[in-house]
């Protein structure tokens, strides 16, 4: 067991919010992180979402950080679950869930290299950072077949 400590950088507060987004087929959209020194993850495949700005609920961040990150209105948004984001941000980030049945090539990417959808089959083999894994795959476990 180890001990929470905080930093000037970090405090213990900090939060996230992210969303697996599903298309009817069950492919999940994943968003190809841009290769920068200064973000977490850079270059890795992850989930849309980001950091909650001070006063704002997780359930506010997420949809923010759609519209924002790509002009996305996901249907049927839910809450899952916590993950901390031991190895990177160190953000306590909250999981949504949601639907989303459009063309991800046609979205307006404003950060990151790409969004495209992926079958669960497939994600083993894409770079994903361990806690976004984790969050999928408990997603995916608990998801109705």
């Amino acid at each position: 067991m180890h001990s929470d400590t905080t930093t000037a950088e970090e405090p213990a507060a900090a939060r996230g919010a992210v969303a697996i987004i599903t298309n009817r087929r069950g492919d999940l959209l994943l968003h190809l992180r841009d290769d920068l020194p200064n973000i977490a993850w850079a270059n890795h495949w992850s989930v849309l979402g980001g950091g909650c700005d001070p006063g704002e609920t997780p359930a506010e961040a997420i949809v923010r950080e759609l519209d924002e990150e790509a002009g996305l209105a996901a249907e049927q948004l839910t809450e899952l679950f916590e993950i901390r984001d031991e190895h990177g941000s160190g953000q306590i980030i909250t999981f949504f869930s949601a639907s989303w049945d459009g063309d991800e090539t046609a979205l307006p990417l404003a950060e990151g290299v790409k969004l495209q959808f992926f079958a669960p089959e497939h994600l083993d083999i894409l770079t994903i950072p361990p806690f976004i894994r984790d969050g999928i795959h408990r997603y995916l476990a608990a998801r109705p077949s």
